[in-house]
């Protein structure tokens, strides 16, 4: 088949962050499909190239959409923001092949990777992520509140860095506390809490605190929120924010 479908991570937000293979494979797409506000992070220098806008939670609609494209012989660009592979739209896009059409399968289908927001927070703090980590969405969309809470328990329990993607929004302002309040059940209360909301733009923002005193009011669906390890520690600094890392070895570990 002539067309193709490429899953393209656009990165936390700065043109910056945008991988050159990436800006090659929308330079090189006629068709962008995306939630609108990712399609309006694209500048518009490609003449003829066509915007396929929709709504945020469509997103099996939109791959079904892309893949349409494809197969009529269209070389289509399905945009994400951070890495198209981290609770993103190249998971969409493979549900909707598998269960779609066979002609799907035979597309030119490929992922180019972005930076994930958990990766842009993490910088902008130090190193949070230096040890052994994971990341869960809070987001009940699409699983039940009751996967997330066992996910949360386990992920504390186990003591890793806990990246929290779509900590809050409007529909749902009540989970994060309720993420806080089963952490705080398990984790100490002096463990470290980053919010840290725009990673990686002008109007980045960083809060560094504890589990005991976190409030949830800080995080919006632009925020990432990290709960650090038992290990997790804090570097302070005269009259700026501490530094916060995760030690890559074990208390007692030889170096």
């Amino acid at each position: 088949m002539s067309g193709s479908l490429v899953i393209v991570g656009l990165g936390p937000g700065s043109q910056d962050l945008l991988t050159p293979a990436a800006s090659r494979a929308l330079d090189a797409a006629t068709d962008l499909v995306g939630y609108g506000p990712y399609l309006d992070r694209i500048p518009e220098n490609i003449p003829g190239q066509r915007r396929h806008p929709t709504d945020n939670r469509v997103e099996i609609v939109r791959a079904r959409h892309a893949l349409a494209l494809a197969a009529e012989g269209r070389k289509v660009a399905v945009v994400s923001g951070g890495d198209p592979g981290v609770f993103a739209m190249a998971a969409a896009v493979f549900e909707a092949v598998e269960g779609g059409t066979s002609q799907w399968r035979e597309l030119d289908i490929r992922v180019e990777p972005g930076i994930t927001a958990m990766l842009a927070a993490a910088a902008e703090a130090g190193a949070p992520l230096g040890g052994d980590f994971c990341a869960i969405s809070l987001s009940d969309n699409l699983k039940s509140w009751e996967t997330i809470e066992r996910r949360l328990r386990a992920a504390a329990t186990g003591d890793f860095v806990i990246a929290l993607y779509n900590p809050a929004s409007k529909a749902r302002p009540h989970q994060l506390g309720q993420a806080f309040d089963l952490l705080r059940s398990i984790k100490p209360p002096q463990t470290v809490v980053l919010f840290v909301r725009k990673a990686a733009t002008p109007e980045t923002s960083v809060t560094v605190t504890t589990l005991a005193e976190a409030d949830p009011a800080l995080a919006d669906m632009r925020t990432l929120v990290m709960i650090g390890a038992t290990t997790t520690r804090l570097i302070p600094r005269a009259g700026q924010r501490p530094w916060v890392y995760t030690p890559r070895a074990e208390p007692g570990m030889a170096r």
